[in-house]
């Protein structure tokens, strides 16, 4: 109001005339009274300000005066210590609004300033963000999923939305007077793998988030291991289907195999399900059998499958004659290059005594007899001599047999040589020399 009295000065009684003397005298003195805001801009959050002042000060009046504070016909409060200020610590929006000031002496209402239109500024959100935890984006089923939706800048009450889906499937609202807002899935599924998004508003509108993926994946349980053969009893030759699968588990699935602790191969199931492993049965094949899963989380193993394979008679004879020659082999082998070097120095050796003797062959000298004169018959001798002789790639054994008859004096004369006599030599082919006969003196 712009009027000096809001009402009439109620009437004095005559016995009050200093009181009366009083008003009249403020208000001669006071001529004007106002309300400043400060700040003149009020932004949401901030501190705000009212003061009420006169002209001329109250100071320099006489009577102390007390100051009232309105806003839209309802009264704020009345001025600390009399001193002419009302202060809000944090200005909302809703606080926007007009505002004047009164100054009075006791119940007397003295004069009201003019009004005041505040406006309270927002400053709208900006730099919307979506966290989440853990972090990564990659959670196991049962795992609790926190989004965390983030402003940078906005004042005031902010509504938080968050969304799951390009196409924006609401999740939940919020609304809290702060720069941050959490949303919470106690135990994420694997249906739960998708993107999400959070807006935040204060009035100027919705702004966005980024899209942040979410995967959830199923750790693998215990595979179980088949085993598909085309007869009921094994034999050495078939071919057995070994199949592995995890019921549970998000793909892509890596399944091992394994025979005694022994890697035999592995294979990969992008979409999920179990595979297949063939192996062409032999006799070394039988045992324990299991197989592993793993997706990425933790590796889990199959129960040991027993394989027993039958080897057929022929078959075992075959394993029976193969490691029994082995095993001769491994006897035998040694042995037998012992006697072959053996058989080798003794031949070497005995060919060397051979060429010795036919390198000096005796000449084949008869006997002669002494007793020339002698009156009875002497028996025939017989001397026996054996040369070897080498002949071209033959070998000869000869013999000499020499026979010596005592001669009478009339019949023979002197000076006749005794090897003119009955003589004879044997020959005999013992054997066709071979190449390997060559003495190794005679190569070098």
């Amino acid at each position: 109001m712009n009027s000096f009295f809001d009402e009439r000065v109620p009437s004095v009684p005559c016995p009050l005339p200093n009181l009366v003397l009083m008003l009249l005298r403020l208000l001669l003195l006071i001529c004007e009274l106002f309300l400043i805001v400060s700040p003149s801009r009020p932004i949401e959050g901030n501190t705000m300000t009212l003061t009420c002042k006169t002209r001329p000060p109250p100071q320099t009046l006489d009577a102390k005066l007390q100051f009232l504070f309105y806003k839209d016909g309802r009264v704020l409060g009345l001025a600390r210590d009399s001193l002419p200020e009302f202060r809000i610590p944090a200005v909302r929006k809703e606080d926007s609004g007009s505002y004047w000031c009164q100054a009075k002496i006791t119940s007397i209402k003295v004069k009201f300033s003019h009004r005041v239109q505040i406006e309270v500024h927002r400053v709208p959100v900006g730099n919307v963000s979506l966290e989440i935890q853990p972090p990564g984006g990659h959670l196991t089923e049962g795992e609790k999923l926190v989004l965390v939706c983030l402003v940078t800048g906005g004042t005031g009450d902010i509504i938080f939305f968050w969304f799951r889906g390009a196409r924006g499937l609401s999740l939940k609202t919020k609304t809290q007077h702060s720069l941050m807002a959490t949303f919470e899935i106690p135990a994420v599924r694997e249906s739960d793998s998708d993107q999400y998004y959070c807006a935040a508003d204060n009035g100027y509108g919705p702004s966005l988030s980024e899209l942040v993926s979410i995967t959830v994946r199923i750790p693998v349980s215990h595979p179980v291991l088949t085993l598909r053969a085309p007869e009921a009893q094994l034999v050495v030759g078939y071919t057995v289907e070994l199949h592995c699968e995890a019921k549970r588990g998000s793909p892509p699935i890596l399944y091992q195999f394994y025979h005694e602790d022994v890697a035999l191969g592995n294979s990969s199931a992008p979409f999920g399900g179990g595979v297949s492993f063939n192996l062409s049965l032999t006799a070394e094949d039988s045992g324990n059998y299991y197989c592993e899963a793993n997706n990425g989380q933790v590796a889990q193993r199959s129960e040991v499958v027993p394989l027993n394979i039958t080897v057929p008679m022929e078959d075992r004879n075959e394993v029976l004659t193969s490691g029994l020659i082995e095993l001769l082999l491994g006897i035998l082998a040694p042995t037998t290059l012992a006697l072959l070097f053996c058989c080798w120095l003794k031949r070497k050796i005995g060919r060397r005594t051979a060429k010795d003797v036919v390198r000096s062959i005796p000449s084949p000298v008869p006997q002669e007899s002494t007793y020339f004169n002698s009156q009875a018959p002497e028996q025939p001798h017989l001397d026996y001599e054996n040369v070897n002789i080498v002949s071209g790639d033959e070998v000869y054994s000869l013999v000499y047999c020499v026979q010596q008859e005592q001669p009478s004096a009339a019949e023979e004369p002197l000076g006749t040589h005794p090897g003119d006599k009955d003589s004879s030599a044997i020959y005999s082919r013992l054997k066709k020399a071979d190449l390997t006969d060559t003495d190794y003196d005679d190569v070098m």
